[in-house]
């Protein structure tokens, strides 16, 4: 029950009215009728029965889920979180390459591993070959970065790169900034066991040059990223990951910071771990 239901049943009980009939209106209403000398008697056994059917619905309302009325699992009950809650839980306490690894290896580790896979992968490590091939070959099983290698690098090619405003090694122009940031806003399970998992992250992604030379400024983007995961080597991996635009909110009213800005905040703003 909840607080307000509590509060029903409060004022339910306060109303304080006894009855030795039963009138045909509101039986908690209006103001007592008395009867004969005998009234007394009757009026105590009401008053008895209002009071056992009040402890009777107090003690409903604190039983929670209703599972159960023994005192002691009545004072450990702790309401459930929502889905949408945060755990609080800290996901990690390592990391490699400057990747959040080693996750618990339960629904929150997995839904945190998949919100820091989505960080790193969304981020500008991804334009160079060497640290893509990095990220490659540690969250994904080694199947996955087998069959993924050559699409990768596929994506990435010069020619993709150039439309970028990037070089052929991913850098961007002497005094411009190049952004590519994911954003996580929350997960959510849609498969799981101790031996995989599917979890969606929603995100804010960020892409775009801040330069004053720039013809492709920064961006953003609302985008919905799932990962399939598999328990191994002692950690969450991916093997198989897709994209798909959206939910995307109504674009606010907010004034456009200037190419100076946007590179100021990027270099002043870091990331997070993120834990669900």
């Amino acid at each position: 029950m909840t607080s307000g239901d509590d509060q029903a049943y409060t004022d339910y009980g306060d109303t304080g009215h006894t009855r030795t009939r039963l009138p045909e209106t509101d039986p908690y209403g209006g103001a007592p009728r008395r009867g004969p000398h005998r009234s007394s008697s009757r009026s105590l056994v009401t008053v008895v029965g209002v009071v056992v059917l009040l402890i009777a619905a107090i003690a409903f309302a604190n039983r929670g889920d209703g599972s159960s009325t023994d005192d002691s699992t009545a004072k450990n009950h702790k309401p459930t979180t929502a889905p949408t809650d945060a755990s609080g839980t800290r996901p990690v306490d390592t990391k490699t390459a400057d990747v959040p690894t080693g996750f618990a290896h339960t629904e929150q580790g997995a839904q945190s591993a998949a919100s820091n896979y989505a960080v790193a992968l969304g981020s500008t490590g991804m334009f160079n070959k060497d640290s893509r091939d990095s990220l490659l070959h540690l969250l994904y099983t080694s199947e996955a970065a087998a069959r993924l290698q050559g699409q990768m690098d596929q994506a990435y090619s010069a020619d993709f790169l150039v439309t970028m405003g990037l070089d052929a090694s991913g850098n961007p122009p002497k005094g411009s900034t190049f952004v590519s940031r994911v954003v996580p806003v929350g997960t959510t399970v849609q498969h799981y066991t101790e031996n995989d998992a599917k979890v969606a992250v929603w995100y804010l992604g960020l892409i775009g040059m801040a330069g004053n030379s720039s013809t492709d400024p920064v961006t953003s983007s609302w985008k919905t990223w799932t990962f399939d995961l598999q328990w191994s080597g002692g950690d969450w991996k991916i093997t198989s990951d897709a994209q798909k635009d959206g939910p995307a909110p109504v674009p606010g009213d907010d004034k456009a910071a200037t190419s100076d800005e946007i590179s100021k905040a990027i270099e002043e703003y870091g990331g997070f771990t993120y834990a669900r």
